[in-house]
């Protein structure tokens, strides 16, 4: 029950208005400021409970579902009860409850309380929630100053060494700083494949998370290098070739994570396989045509780019399908897997490639009756000899099934 109290502010004078006894008062009335009445909701069941009462209902309202009640109910326990037993736990929980809400900064304030990197049990825990508050706080230094502190530890087993370890060279690369970040993500892989060799396997969300940071060190180095519009043939080039050499490499470590078979990465990294050729695709037709091509090597030139951006286009849409196929065998659900799966983005390739091609492509909004339930659904149209031929790059709908718009 929740009851809401009243209370009307009054401004009292700061300062009784006198004269000097030569002057005399003037009489003038003292000024007062009228205040809008403040309305406070207070939990009067949350009032009458007791510490053992408090943390059951906390704990109960957590389990259910409902982490804005389980965090009211933990931290009436931590104010009204500094010396109830269930005080330290209770801090701990209100964190937890606060970090299921995004509430990122009340949730870093409770795990600081009681966080040591140095210390064991709720402590240690609280240590690595502290570092993920920070994290999502952009707080990315002191979060890897936290976690490597936790990783320098020999007295933990490896496996949580390893856990801060990632999550520091995560920090590291959100920082800026990917040199160090790759270092100690390698550093920390190295340790868990030594682990692994001595029969001590490391979390495979945490080893998978690791190489797609990896893999997102050199995509950033790959999407960081441009074509310089100035630049001759044999430059461009070289140009090319860096890029694919950081492309290949990032794909190295992205299908390493595919392959340690956690699902979420698997599919993150298998979206972002996808996604590095059709950036590499989007540079490469807006790359410059050498100055000094003239005629017909020009057309010539352009001729090759087209033939490289097919095979870009197609590699594209092989990992984008992969990915959507293995999200769905294995059940998982992520922003990434959205972002692979749209069928606007399948579509978008499809007709990209087929322009590369010299084929005239474009857009059809449908619906498609075999979907279920059916939808609105991103489909193109080809044109082949004698007209316009549909096709679904997500072959979720036949031809016969779909309805124009």
């Amino acid at each position: 029950m929740r009851a809401a109290i009243h209370r009307a502010l009054a401004l009292l004078p700061l300062l009784l208005l006198t004269r000097c006894a030569t002057t005399g008062s003037t009489g003038a009335r003292p000024e007062t400021l009228a205040m809008p009445p403040e309305e406070v909701r207070v939990d009067l069941a949350l009032l009458r409970m007791n510490d053992e009462e408090l943390f059951a209902a906390g704990s109960s309202a957590f389990a259910a579902g409902d982490p804005a009640r389980a965090a009211a109910c933990f931290e009436r326990l931590v104010t009204a009860f500094p010396d109830s037993p269930h005080r330290t736990r209770a801090r701990f929980n209100a964190g937890l409850s606060r970090e299921r809400m995004e509430d990122w900064e009340a949730a870093r304030r409770h795990f600081s309380e009681i966080a040591d990197p140095l210390g064991s049990g709720d402590a240690l825990d609280a240590a690595f929630h502290q570092a993920e508050a920070l994290y999502h706080l952009d707080r990315f230094p002191q979060a890897a100053t936290l976690l490597g502190r936790i990783a320098a530890r020999t007295d933990l087993p490896v496996v949580r060494r390893i856990e801060a370890q990632v999550q520091q060279g995560i920090c590291q690369v959100d920082a800026g700083d990917l040199d160090e970040g790759e270092k100690t993500l390698r550093a920390a892989l190295a340790s868990a494949k030594a682990a692994a060799d001595q029969g001590e396997p490391a979390d495979e969300y945490i080893t998978a998370q690791g190489q797609f940071f990896l893999g997102e060190i050199y995509r950033i180095h790959c999407e960081g290098v441009t074509f310089d519009p100035d630049a001759k043939a044999d430059e461009l080039s070289r140009t090319l070739e860096y890029k694919a050499e950081l492309l290949l490499s990032a794909q190295g470590h992205y299908l390493r994570a595919i392959k340690i078979g956690n699902g979420y990465w698997a599919t993150a990294a298998g979206e972002r396989i996808g996604n590095l050729y059709e950036v590499l695709h989007r540079q490469m037709i807006d790359s410059p045509t050498p100055k000094e091509l003239r005629g017909e090597e020009v057309e010539v030139y352009r001729q090759e780019l087209r033939r490289r951006i097919k095979i870009l286009l197609t590699k594209a849409i092989g990992v984008y399908e992969t990915t959507v196929a293995t999200a769905e065998r294995i059940g998982t659900a992520g922003p990434f897997v959205d972002r692979a799966g749209v069928c606007r983005d399948f579509t978008h390739l499809g007709i990209t490639l087929a322009r590369a091609l010299g084929i005239p492509a474009r857009a059809v909004s449908a619906y498609a009756l075999q979907l279920d339930p059916p939808d609105f659904h991103a489909i193109f149209e080809v044109y082949l000899e004698n007209g316009w031929w549909l096709i679904d790059p997500t072959r979720l709908a036949s031809r016969t099934c779909v309805r124009r718009r």
